[in-house]
Order: C-alpha cells, then sequence, then structure tokens
C-alpha cells in the first residue's frame, strides 16, 4: 500500500486477504516499512470506537475522563439539532391539534409508533454502517437491498401492529382505533427500514460521514412520519373513534 492510503482501506484490505504483514512504499516504490497484524487490531478498534460514539452523537476525542467542559461542548451542537427536530415533530402534532382534543386517547398512544419506527430504523442503520465501514455495499445492489428493506420493515411493521392494534382495540373497545394503529405502525416501520439503508448510502455518497448525521435524519424521518401517518388516519376515521 501507499503512504498515504487511508488506514481503514488497508484493514479491510488485511481482512479481506487474511494478510499478517503489508509492504508500505512511496510512488518511487521504495519500501517505507511494514504494517503488522497488531497494528491492524489497533486501527479496527479505533474505527469501531469512533463510528458507535458518532451514531450517538458524541465525538471520538471525548472520553469517560473528558473535562466537563469539553464534554458539554462535544455534545451540545447535536442536542441542539435534536431539539430543532423535536419542533418539528410538535409542529406536525400542532396541525392535527383538533382531532386529539375530540379524542384524547391518541395522545397516549402515538408515541408507540414513532418509538418502535425508531428502533426499526436503528436497526437498519447499524447494520448499513457496518455494512459501509467494511467495504460490503456493492451500489449495484442499491435496488435489490431497498426492495429487501421495504419487505422487512412491512413484515415487521405488520405483524408488530397486529399485536399492538389488537390490544388496543380491546383496551378502548374500538376496533378503529387498532386498524390506525395496525396501518400507522406498518408504514412508519417500512419508512424507517429504507431510510436506515438510503440515508447512510446517500451520505457515504455525498462525502459526508454516514455515522454522525444518519441517526439525526433518521430520528426526524421516523418521528414526522410517525406522528403524520397516525394522525391522518385517525382524522380519516374520526367518526368512528368519537
Amino acid at each position: 500500500v501507499y503512504a498515504e492510503e487511508d488506514q481503514e482501506d488497508v484493514a479491510r484490505l488485511v481482512s479481506k486477504y487474511d494478510l499478517k504483514v503489508v509492504p508500505v512504499i512511496n510512488h518511487k516504490k521504495n519500501l517505507l516499512g511494514i504494517i503488522t497484524i497488531d497494528d491492524i487490531i489497533d486501527v479496527i478498534q479505533e474505527e469501531n470506537t469512533e463510528d458507535i460514539l458518532k451514531l450517538g452523537g458524541v465525538s471520538e476525542e471525548e472520553n469517560i475522563y473528558s473535562n466537563f467542559l469539553f464534554s458539554v461542548k462535544q455534545r451540545l451542537p447535536w442536542l441542539i439539532i435534536n431539539l430543532g427536530t423535536a419542533f418539528l415533530a410538535s409542529f406536525v402534532i400542532g396541525l392535527f391539534s383538533g382531532t386529539i382534543e375530540q379524542v384524547v386517547i391518541l395522545s397516549a398512544v402515538m408515541s408507540i409508533v414513532t418509538g418502535m419506527g425508531g428502533n426499526a430504523g436503528t436497526q437498519a442503520l447499524s447494520v448499513t454502517i457496518r455494512a459501509l465501514a467494511l467495504g460490503e455495499v456493492d451500489k449495484r445492489d442499491t435496488l435489490k437491498i431497498v426492495g429487501k428493506s421495504f419487505l422487512v420493515g412491512t413484515i415487521n411493521g405488520g405483524f408488530l401492529g397486529i399485536i399492538c392494534g389488537a390490544i388496543l382495540s380491546i383496551i378502548y373497545g374500538n376496533f378503529y382505533i387498532g386498524l390506525i394503529m395496525f396501518l400507522a405502525m406498518m408504514g412508519n416501520l417500512t419508512i424507517a427500514c429504507i431510510i436506515g439503508f438510503v440515508v447512510p448510502i446517500t451520505l457515504k455518497a455525498l462525502k459526508v460521514d454516514p455515522a454522525m448525521a444518519s441517526a439525526v435524519l433518521l430520528t426526524t424521518a421516523t418521528d414526522v412520519c410517525g406522528f403524520l401517518l397516525f394522525l391522518s388516519l385517525a382524522t380519516i376515521f374520526l367518526d368512528k373513534l368519537v
């Protein structure tokens, strides 16, 4: 490998070909040194730690013993961005305030849709970012993987929607609250799984670190889409709920 080559690329090379030593050269083909398997293990640990921290919106420069002011500085910007997404979700809820006022139980159960959507999206996001880190994603398979994400989200959402819808129908004695939950759950989990794959792939293509930015975009999408789906359906079936 050349001296300026990215350490992640070298680590993938070692993993792919089961190498124990990699020569390092310059562009004149002069040997500058070697990279051993011990060096690669250190790189893998470092990169894995960096990706995990970035998924949580935390800088890799921070550790458990960092100065509290440094920790605040590293975490606050991403929390401010998350606050903005929370306002966006709140705005969507506000659009349906009339529906919620007439059927108060909606406010008690609608967070189930967004919460499960966020969990499903995080699963898809984690698998995708790992695949990107290992260089496993082939752009030619993008449509195939989107199709798979659609099926996974729809099936999981439908299964969870049936369970949750049945429970709510029994608790509140209304079939339509269960139907609304089923449709909203299936729709939001489908969207979440697709976004969990498409967003990091797109960010990677745009030269933006997918581990750092994907989680914020995913949270925004699952919250906004979840509330929008659930409350839109509730408005459609409002006469069946009152």
